[in-house]
Order: C-alpha cells, then structure tokens, then sequence
C-alpha cells in the first residue's frame, strides 16, 4: 500500500530570485528541478490542490530566474505518463523533459510543461535521483543541484538514501530541505540521509520558506550565529535576528534562530558581497557591525547572549488577562527596555532590572538578579477591589506607610461610582462636597482591605 504524506521536499532551492545574487567567481550554476506529477499532487490543500500551488511557485520561480546570467535550468518529471491503477505502477515514470540551457532560453519551456502537466502516476523518487546524473553535461567548475518538488514518499521500493551518496560522489550537490505540511515528525527519521527539515503550514509560509532556500543554494558563503551563554557555549536560541547592510542600513534578511537536529545553530548562506550589522532581538537587543565573510568560506559569528526567564505571577490567581502591567528596565536606568504581563514569563539577558509594577498603588522591585537558563519568580498579592459611590466634590485615595500618606488615585470631581482593584493594605478616602466651602468639611474614610474581598463605600 502506497502512504503518501503531505509534504513538499525542496532539494537545493527555492522562491523568488529578487533579492539574491549568484557567485559569478564559481563558474556556472545548474539546477535541475525534479517535479512530482503523481496523482497524489491532486489533492486538496488549503483552497486550492497541491499541484496547482506547486504550478503556480514553479511559474513564479521560473519568472524570477530568466534574466540571471550564469545560470543553466532543465526540467524532469515523473508520475506523470502512466496512469497509475489498483495493484499497478510504473516505476520507471520518469523523464527529462527539458535538458540544460540557459536560465534566459529554459525558462519559458519550463513553464510550457509545467502547464500542461496532468498528475496521475506513481512516485519514483529514488530511481528519478538516480536518472538524473546523466541529465547534468560534463563540467568541470559547475555548481550542480537538484531541486526535487513532490508530496510523497518512495511508492517503488527503491531507496532514495542510497541514490542521494551516489550522487554526491559524482559531485551533484545534493542540498534538501523537506518542507512538511502537516508532516508526522514519526517520517522524519526517513529523510535525514537527504537533509533539512522546515515546517510550512500554509502557502504564505511555504513562500518564506523557499524564498530562504535561494540563498542556500546560490550562495557558497556560509554563516553560523552562535548566541553563546556564560559559558561560552552556543545554547541560546529562538530568538529573532536581522541582517542588516552596514553601510546603508537597509533590512536584507529576518531569521528566527535555531537550533539544527544535531543542536548546533542552523548555518546560513548569505552574499560576502556585503559588511553587515546583525540585532539580535534579546531584551535588551544585542548588535554587532562591520561584520565581514570570506567567500566561499564558513564564518561564524559569536554573540555573547546569556538569557535567563523572569516570571511575574499574582499570587492565587493566573488568569493572564488580569490588565496588570510591569515596566521592565535596566538598574538605575530610566529608559524602559520592556513592558510585561503580569502572570507570564519572559526571557531578558542575564543582569539586573528594576521592575515597576502598575497596581494601585505601584509595586517596586530593585536590582533583581536574572541569572543564565534559571527562573526568576516574582509575585505580588491578589488585589482587592472597592466600589466608590460619591457625590460631586474633590476626593483622593492614599495609603498610609511609614507614618506618611501616600497618594495612590484622584477620583473624578463629578458624582459617580467608580470600581477600582487595589493591593491589600490600609487606605483612606479624603473628600469635601462641593456643597461646602470649608476645610473643616474634609471627610477620611479609612477602610482595610485584603486579598480578593470585595468593598463597597459611599461618601
């Protein structure tokens, strides 16, 4: 029985050639796409089917690719002369459909087939890798690829892995990325002998995923960004990073760091054409500028970025839509590096902050300490809440500490009722009626109130 999964593998490279410029000093660069025209790439997905998706990235990519010199494209497809029927394949449906040419004279014969393209076979995997060495003529300083675009597994028995070594002995860069949709990680073990894996839940992503893939195969020049903890180790990541041209400032790539399967930091290919400033987006925010690469080597960049968790929690209840900020702020700095929920978490780099919680009244902590890959907790009363029912006239709320009265909220001078949430603690109200003229009028109207109770007062 044949078990098709969805998902798409991209071996090589990917989207939109607009923003990536190919190495000219490595000779040409060949890529052959292998396209999946098995029945399976009719199915459904998201408002459209798989195949008309993949027709429509191939027709951009191809569009994207045209003007490009030094580039030679061809086209193979399989699965899609023999009409696959019930205890029946054809696995050895596959064929080159359009050899190498230039990207400039290729790229509409491309597109020609790709339209005419009616899924209904098999999918041959392993014997479509293995035809396609003969596809690549003899060069000596090319850079070769394969991008294999397809929905399923091996349907022949045959062993993908196996193809995948041969071909990298006969210097076919075999460079994959398997792009799951919906993919059971259980089917990730069958791939690691090609390469990498990216999720895409949806098209929009699926274009994200391929427009990174460009880089990747077009560049030779590679990077690895090692956020480092104290230990000078690269363990920290999930953060977002941007790239930026160091002597312009223009944005030229967004990546969430990662961790590869092997938890190593994912390596990036990026043009040495320019000097770069790296941000990485820590709280507070790292950077780095005049950052240069050697072409063709692998650089890597080290950032010295231990993080540690600060958890801020009300004591007795989690709900995290309680309205309670807290400023975040660097010790003895006024500058405010982030504003944070209460009852969440959330990672800073290892030092310490001043926390200025906005309770009524305001809740202050002083140089707390967060310490590397270590939760801090912090946590603060439940409030208490009072209904205020007064007249028109002046009236204020304080706390006495210390001996001293200390303002917390002015009321409206208007009559009205007014429902605050307060901290546990001794208050009073000072009000006068606006029908009296004298300051022997003032009333306080002292109250206690604590965790959760519920307080009405009339003035």
């Amino acid at each position: 029985m044949i078990k098709y999964l969805k998902i798409l593998l991209i071996i090589g490279f990917g989207y939109l050639f607009t923003e990536t410029k190919a190495q000219e000093s490595e000779g040409k660069i060949r890529i052959l796409f292998i396209f999946d025209g098995s029945n399976s790439m009719n199915a459904q997905w998201e408002k459209s089917s798989k195949i008309s998706i993949a027709k429509s990235l191939m027709i951009q990519t191809m569009d994207s690719l045209r003007s490009l010199e030094n580039i030679e494209l061809a086209l193979r497809i399989y699965g899609h002369q023999s009409k696959i029927l019930p205890g029946k394949q054809d696995c050895s449906d596959t064929k080159l459909e359009v050899p190498f040419a230039s990207a400039n004279d290729n790229y509409q014969n491309i597109i020609n087939e790709i339209r005419r393209l009616q899924p209904k076979g098999t999918t041959p995997i392993a014997r479509s890798l293995e035809y396609s060495a003969e596809d690549f003529p003899s060069c000596d300083d090319c850079r070769n690829f394969i991008i294999l675009i397809t929905d399923g597994m091996e349907a022949c028995d045959e062993d993908p892995c196996a193809v995948a070594i041969a071909l990298k002995e006969k210097n076919i860069k075999l460079k994959p990325f398997v792009i799951g949709l919906g993919l059971d990680t259980s089917y990730l073990s069958q791939f690691q002998c090609i390469g990498e894996f990216l999720s895409a839940e949806n098209e929009d992503s699926f274009k994200s995923v391929l427009k990174f893939v460009i880089s990747q195969a077009l560049n030779n020049t590679t990077a690895q960004i090692n956020l480092n903890n104290l230990n000078n180790l690269p363990k920290e990541t999930d953060v977002t990073m941007s790239l930026y041209n160091s002597y312009n400032g223009q944005l030229l790539h967004t990546y969430v760091h990662t961790l590869n399967r092997y938890n190593n930091p994912d390596t990036l290919s990026l043009d040495p054409l320019y000097t770069y400033k790296l941000v990485v987006h820590t709280v507070p925010e790292i950077i780095l500028d005049s950052i240069k690469l050697i072409p063709g080597k692998h650089t890597i960049i080290n950032v010295s970025s231990p993080l540690g968790k600060l958890n801020l929690k009300i004591s007795g209840y989690d709900n995290p839509y309680n309205g309670i900020n807290c400023l975040i702020k660097n010790n003895n700095e006024n500058h405010i590096l982030n504003v944070q929920k209460m009852n969440s978490s959330k990672r800073y780099l290892v030092g310490e902050y001043d926390l200025e919680i906005l309770t009524l009244p305001r809740i202050y902590f002083d140089k707390i300490n967060i310490k590397q890959s270590t939760s801090t907790d912090i946590i603060i009363p439940l409030y208490g809440s009072i209904q205020v029912n007064k007249s028109g006239g002046p009236a204020a709320l304080f706390i006495k500490s210390k001996g001293e009265n200390v303002w917390v909220y002015d009321f409206a001078e208007e009559r009205c009722i007014k429902n605050l949430n307060i901290q546990p603690g001794k208050y009073f109200i000072s009000f006068r009626s606006n029908r009296s003229n004298s300051t022997a009028h003032t009333i306080l109207k002292e109250f206690k109130i604590t965790s959760g109770q519920n307080i009405n007062l009339k003035l």
